[in-house]
């Protein structure tokens, strides 16, 4: 992976005033299906020169107005224990300015709970979307496997809304069920109109401190082909812009961080550049809902020439 990476090609601001922060996480560890996590922070990142500066849904082109930095490369280090790697991570990540957007770019799953106890040490609610339920307690031997994340939320006090789950097991699913601090969306319920618009209503309905983790695996694989453990079924595009569009609508919305992970990139390349785009819608909307748009041109985008 390349020492510098960049978001559209635009200069990396100085991290003290930047917006928009997008750490690239390439951690490799637990991966249990599909190698390849890894490449994907450089693979996306790469993608998003493919893009429109003009960002569609919201009607804007946010990098007149914003400021991005692409962070160096936290990487893994195979000789340390997990648990040190992930406190390493914590400690980076608390160490980094916080009244911005902060996007970790995984690498796999089992990276939230780390970057959640950095932004979001209150107890607060985690947006969970993704194929799988996550819930273990342990998985082959290891506390922190990407099988693992929502039970270590849990352990820090958080609730979870999870939505898109169709790959759960026993356990976890009695989990679930006595467990209140959890919503739960199945992916099937959500094909009925009733239980799409209450998941929107849940969305709508979220106070205080957010965090938003986004496995790529939540999308069916006919769009998101490259991930590391797809399932069938799963989120269609517009589905993940109607969810975005109702969590960014209210601009008191205290969201913390975002995390996008598991993808893994593929000969297509239509894996990367689904997540590079939903990067922008994110980016966009959280900008519009903070009225970015109505401050002045000095984002990255007019630090560069383009046609």
């Amino acid at each position: 992976m390349p020492d510098s990476l960049h978001f559209l090609a635009m200069p990396n601001a100085a991290v003290d005033l930047a917006d928009v922060l997008i750490l690239p996480v390439p951690l490799e560890r637990t991966v249990s299906f599909k190698p390849g996590t890894a490449l994907a922070p450089a693979a996306i990142l790469n993608t998003t020169d493919q893009l429109e500066f003009y960002e569609e849904d919201a009607g804007w082109s946010p990098f007149k107005h914003l400021t991005i930095s692409v962070l160096p490369i936290f990487a893994d280090n195979p000789a340390l224990p997990a648990a040190t790697w992930h406190e390493n991570l914590s400690r980076h990540v608390a160490s980094l300015p916080q009244n911005n957007l902060l996007i970790a770019l995984g690498g796999e799953h089992s990276l939230t709970p780390s970057l959640a106890a950095s932004r979001m040490p209150e107890p607060g609610t985690v947006l969970f979307l993704d194929a799988h339920g996550d819930l273990r307690a342990s998985y082959e031997g290891s506390k922190y496997s990407h099988a693992c994340p929502v039970f270590r939320l849990l352990e820090q006090g958080h609730q979870v809304v999870m939505a898109g789950i169709r790959s759960v097991y026993e356990s976890e699913i009695a989990l679930a069920a006595r467990e209140p601090r959890i919503t739960l969306f199945m992916d099937r319920e959500l094909r009925g109109p009733g239980e799409w618009h209450a998941f929107l209503d849940k969305v709508r309905s979220l106070r205080g401190p957010l965090y938003l983790s986004i496995d790529m695996d939540v999308f069916c694989p006919s769009l998101v082909p490259g991930v590391g453990t797809p399932q069938p079924g799963g989120f269609s595009w517009h589905q993940m812009v109607d969810t975005l569009e109702v969590l960014f609508s209210r601009p008191q919305l205290d969201l913390r961080g975002v995390d996008v992970v598991e993808m893994v990139p593929e000969p297509s390349r239509v894996s990367e550049m689904v997540a590079a785009k939903l990067l922008q819608k994110i980016i966009s909307f959280w900008g519009l809902a903070l009225g970015f748009k109505h401050k002045p041109q000095t984002g990255s985008q007019m630090q560069i020439e383009y046609d």
